[in-house]
């Protein structure tokens, strides 16, 4: 039975934790099942990522973890990289993806939300990097964590493993919204999403990852000036109407 329940819904793509039961923790098959749907979004203009039941995601499944104490070093480096390239597939999604996320968001499940662009929250969620409770480290999730929430706020709560709230992971940025309402919350922003232009939220993605020379900037925005996206939104821009994607 899979792990996840994947919809598409006109120009979204739907993807949800479906182990309700664990509170969409996950083991080695949830880990695959994720690599494998994002490696592949095909041409879907945004992703929404949630969990099923009362929680995000709680982290690792506990008998995943369990079967991982009688591993050797090198099977946990194995186990390591699987995780890892579930995470690098949801962070190089080439659609944005947008986090529903409710409940739990503890250990890998805070690691799934840094991974993606956008992440809205339930105004009762707890968050934790946890992982130093039980005598590990956040290594596989930190550079996703990083590049979110930055080496001062990581050095408290990497080194401490403590809850913290809501409020605490929207002023770290960790999430970018918090919300009472938190599917019309969530539609607010895929509105927004399928408002620009499909190819440039791509490219707009892409220029959000890494730092770009300038050289490589003006060559980009000159390629989306010249491209027919780019010439039917600045017409439109002009002429006082909708582009046509919005229709």
């Amino acid at each position: 039975m899979s792990s996840l329940r994947t919809e598409r819904d006109g120009p979204l793509l739907r993807i949800a934790m479906a182990r309700p039961e664990q509170r969409n923790a996950f083991d080695a098959a949830l880990i695959d099942e994720l690599a494998a749907v994002f490696a592949d979004v095909g041409d879907a203009r945004a992703v929404v990522l949630s969990g099923d039941g009362p929680s995000f995601s709680a982290g690792a499944d506990v008998e995943w973890m369990r079967s991982s104490v009688e591993l050797s070093y090198e099977e946990n480096v194995a186990d390591a990289l699987r995780l890892r390239a579930m995470l690098d597939a949801i962070d190089g999604c080439p659609a944005p993806v947008v986090a529903r996320v409710q409940g739990h968001a503890l250990g890998g499940g805070c690691g799934l939300v840094a991974c993606c662009d956008i992440a809205v929250a339930r105004r009762d969620v707890v968050f934790a990097f946890s992982e130093v409770k039980l005598g590990i480290v956040p290594a596989v999730i930190s550079p996703f964590a990083l590049a979110k929430i930055g080496s001062s706020a990581a050095r408290r709560w990497f080194v401490t493993g403590e809850r913290f709230g809501a409020d605490v992971a929207l002023r770290i940025g960790l999430v970018h919204e918090v919300a009472d309402e938190l599917d019309a919350a969530v539609d607010d922003v895929l509105a927004e999403l399928l408002s620009a232009g499909p190819d440039a939220t791509r490219a707009a993605k892409e220029l959000a990852r890494r730092p770009h020379e300038a050289e490589e900037t003006a060559g980009r925005i000159a390629a989306h000036r010249t491209s027919a996206e780019g010439q039917e939104g600045l017409r439109a821009f002009l002429e006082k109407r909708a582009p046509t994607w919005r229709g």
